[in-house]
């Protein structure tokens, strides 16, 4: 819960009182706070980071300089430096000030960036977690459009830190039937209807991707459906997003070639994570939209009877596919999620994965992949505009024909790998065959992303914290807001975030 403040700015201590600023600040902060202002200002200026100012009354005023990030963007990484230095001080509460004249969008970017600065993962530390800084937003003339967008970041910013602490578990903690467990109590919370498949109906359902990638695992797959679907679209087109959730990745018999590439091969789930951190956002922002999410889960591991380059699975599509790499397992599990993804009858699809490396080389550590067929590009476009207006940055990749016939096998109908060249491209003309029907034409329009590295981080930056950067998740609420015609508002019990 925010809680909105209004009134005299300094007339009461807050524990902490964040003073975002850019250039020299409102005139009415200046004149109240005097030289120290000016000092702290100066000095936030200079050093790039936050100035402290004690007030007579021992109360803590924070300057916060704005960056040159482009957008709400610097709002939001503003106030995630002032969340780190109220971390740092053990404080109880703060308070933002929403500079006056400023918009609803401004004080939910200050909040939004204030909630991601501040999280921490305390699931595995053997002292007790520490508590949250309860936070305010101060604001000159308080509205209920303000107090709206701000309970709307709210919810985005723990829709995201709930994605971080899925991807954060370690893989022990989150085989898949321990996984499905966790996201489908929080799923149920929030009024989203969750089925699990258990192995016996994966096999029934003849998901040969799913399958093949488990066989060397000592823990059962399984197939979670995530259902939110409000009172009056229930016979409407759903979205329909698909998530990897490959829950720990040794690469298999193609076993990954360093211990550092498999150190943190507990986040290749972070696709499934931010899958369903939306489909329960969707629904904790009551969205007057049907949204369904698809999550195959399996671990990769080269067990006794584990799948070997040279095997030709067949897919739940009835195509068969030559395994020449069993690293490159998550775009076969997905294969699997998007042909049954033809039986919705979908508005459209968007598949989200930490599917290849190459990612990372093309667009480094901020930036995910997004790709589509030609005639689906106004749909990349859509992810390209959401990920600009949500930090998430993208960027679209070409996806012409072409590309298919790296993938062409001399024994099956494809194989799962299309060589050294535009690795990333290749495994997205892979999953685009699937989404296609009996006669070979486009079943459901579609959308790929890839966010290999940006879901996961080697150092911090901005409002993302070293390790589960929860990529995607405000993304993905971004679209779907857009495709709800911009109308979300709040459940009125929203539920905790964490399973019990």
């Amino acid at each position: 819960m925010i809680h909105l403040v209004s009134g005299d700015l300094l007339d009461s201590p807050t524990g902490l009182l964040v003073l975002p600023v850019d250039g020299d600040g409102p005139e009415a902060w200046r004149a109240a706070l005097g030289p120290a202002y000016e000092t702290a200002r100066t000095d936030a200026a200079a050093a790039k980071r936050p100035a402290m100012l004690i007030r007579p009354d021992g109360s803590r005023v924070l300057v916060v300089r704005l960056g040159d990030e482009p957008g709400l963007e610097r709002w939001r990484w503003a106030a995630a430096a002032a969340a780190r230095q109220a971390d740092s001080l053990d404080l109880d509460r703060a308070v933002l000030a929403l500079p006056p004249g400023e918009s609803a969008d401004v004080a939910a970017a200050l909040v939004e960036g204030f909630l991601l600065g501040g999280y921490r993962f305390d699931a595995c530390r053997s002292e007790d977690p520490q508590d949250p800084v309860a936070l305010g937003l101060w604001a000159e003339t308080p509205s209920d459009g303000l107090t709206a967008a701000v309970g709307r970041a709210a919810v985005r910013a723990e829709a995201t830190a709930w994605c971080r602490d899925l991807v954060n578990l370690p893989p022990d903690a989150k085989m898949p039937a321990a996984l499905a467990d966790l996201v489908a109590e929080v799923a149920e919370d929030a009024g989203v209807r969750c089925e699990v498949w258990d192995k016996d109906r994966i096999e029934a359902e003849r998901l040969g991707g799913v399958l093949g990638v488990n066989r060397g695992s000592l823990d059962p797959p399984r197939f979670v459906t995530l259902e939110w679907t409000p009172e009056g679209t229930e016979a409407d087109a759903p979205v329909v997003l698909v998530g990897k959730t490959v829950t720990y990745d040794t690469g298999g018999l193609s076993l990954k070639p360093t211990k550092d590439s498999m150190d943190f091969m507990k986040a290749d789930m972070a696709g499934g994570a931010a899958v369903a951190a939306a489909v329960v956002g969707a629904a904790r922002l009551g969205l007057p939209l049907r949204v369904i999410g698809l999550l195959p889960m399996t671990d990769n591991r080269p067990g006794g009877r584990a799948f070997a380059p040279g095997d030709v699975l067949t897919m739940h599509s009835g195509a068969t596919v030559e395994v020449l790499n069993t690293d490159a397992e998550g775009r076969l599990i997905l294969a699997d999620a998007l042909s049954l993804a033809q039986r919705l009858d979908p508005r459209w699809v968007l598949d989200a994965a930490t599917l290849t490396g190459a990612q990372g080389v093309a667009l480094g550590e901020r930036v995910a992949a997004v790709l589509a067929r030609h005639e689906d590009r106004d749909l990349a476009d859509r992810v390209h505009r959401a990920g600009d207006a949500t930090g998430d940055l993208s960027w679209v990749l070409p996806l012409y024909p072409h590309y298919r016939e790296q993938l062409t096998s001399d024994i099956a109908d494809l194989k799962n790998v299309g060589g050294r060249m535009a690795g990333t491209i290749t495994a997205a003309a892979f999953l685009e065959a699937f989404t296609r029907d009996a006669a070979g034409d486009p079943a459901y329009p579609w959308v790929h992303v890839d966010l290999a590295r940006p879901s996961f981080l080697n150092a911090a930056y901005g409002y993302r914290p070293k390790g589960a950067s929860g990529f995607g998740v405000r993304l993905l609420l971004d679209l779907l807001v857009d495709e709800a015609g911009g109308d979300a508002r709040l459940a009125s019990e929203p539920g905790p975030w964490t399973s019990s």
